[in-house]
């Protein structure tokens, strides 16, 4: 089977398939039958809003598209935020392949679509679905919005679960995105708390992508995970516009821990957009560059003994460099504490020596039973 793109009156490009009868001269289509709609490449810019607004993202990937930079993604949720939402296919042409046969890709699940299996499960449903069509996906409905020249400080982090907890080893969780907001410099903080996903806008003059109207990025946990370890172990990033549709290109998984100069698009499918140089790409990176102003760490000096502490409940996180920090200070490098008695918190502050059971503990060890922890 073949496909071909028939505009209909109202606009909207449907995918027909159809087989070739070479017994014929010359040949001629046979077999029309019609496999649904093409969506428009075009991304997701400012503009009308919906009633709801929804951010939705998938683990286990190795490049996304939606969930950090599109304005509205709704579909059909059974919760205000879970990981089982089943969204439909979102294909488009994406070029053609070696043979000169048309190439396709789904934008919502990030998958290339036109297989001889694809092919006959179209014919069989009367509907053109990817391979990973029913792959769950996560999702949070009407997720809190920070305007980043709204406030006089914010600081984003990637929440991972705890190295070391009183209890021991702590239990595995998906990564959070954390956020700090503070309306004074230095002053209290008006926000501390873990989010599942959140939307950050910035000033439309900034210009941080080659689509001058994304006024907003979308940060989801397996983005921010990914850019968090790339900062810590220092590999080269940077944010790779696609030559053909324009979008900020999002590596994921092993892609995002590997440098690499040959980038795939997520949005169109496409895979001719070369780096200058091997990198890992993320709009989280102009992002991070334009408003981090203090791009510097310096290394804590205080000391806890949590000997000292016999009857209190602890967890322990090694400190990691915040996907975004507004603040003029630099940020603190060390061993984050959580410490309290009777349910009342008595230590939240990091320190550059934690003592435990007499040892002291490593902050790259603690980073490592961290990642370890963090299900992907």
């Amino acid at each position: 089977m073949e496909v071909e793109r028939i505009e209909d009156s109202a606009g909207r490009v449907e995918l027909w398939g159809f087989d070739w009868d070479i017994t014929r001269t010359p040949a001629v289509k046979v077999n029309r039958r019609r496999l649904g709609f093409e969506q428009p490449v075009k991304p997701s810019v400012a503009g009308a809003r919906q009633t709801r607004e929804a951010i939705c993202w998938s683990y286990g990937r190795t490049l996304g598209n939606i969930a950090v930079f599109s304005e509205d993604v709704i579909g059909t949720f059974p919760d205000v935020k879970g990981d089982d939402a089943m969204l439909a296919c979102d294909i488009v042409e994406a070029g053609k392949m070696r043979n000169g046969a048309k190439r396709w890709w789904c934008r919502t699940h990030q998958r290339h679509w036109g297989t001889k299996a694809d092919i006959a499960s179209a014919e069989l449903n009367g509907e053109v679905r990817c391979s990973n069509h029913a792959q769950p996906m996560s999702y949070v409905i009407d997720p809190p919005h920070i305007h980043l020249g709204g406030h006089a400080e914010v600081g984003i982090w990637c929440s991972m679960p705890p190295a070391l907890t009183s209890a021991g080893v702590s239990l595995s969780r998906r990564p959070k995105i954390h956020v700090h907001v503070r309306e004074e410099a230095g002053g209290h903080k008006v926000i501390d708390q873990d989010y599942e996903a959140l939307s950050l806008h910035y000033n439309a003059d900034d210009n941080l992508f080659a689509n001058t109207e994304i006024t907003k990025v979308h940060v989801t946990p397996p983005a921010a995970l990914e850019f968090v370890l790339a900062l810590e172990s220092g590999l080269e990033m940077g944010c790779i516009n696609c030559r053909d549709c324009g979008c900020p290109h999002l590596d994921l998984g092993e892609f995002g821990r590997t440098e690499h100069s040959k980038h795939l698009c997520g949005n169109c499918g496409r895979d001719n957009t070369w780096s200058s140089r091997p990198m890992a790409s993320t709009p989280l990176k102009p992002l991070h560059d334009q408003f981090s102003r203090a791009a510097s760490y310096v290394d804590v000096e205080a000391e806890l003994n949590i000997d000292d502490y016999p009857d209190a409940q602890f967890a322990l996180w090694a400190s990691t460099p915040a996907v975004l920090w507004t603040a003029e200070r630099a940020q603190e490098r060390g061993i984050h504490v959580h410490l309290g008695t009777k349910g009342q918190r008595l230590i939240d502050d990091t320190f550059g020596t934690v003592i435990y059971r007499g040892e002291k503990l490593d902050r790259n060890a603690l980073l490592d039973a961290m990642v370890a922890n963090t299900v992907v």
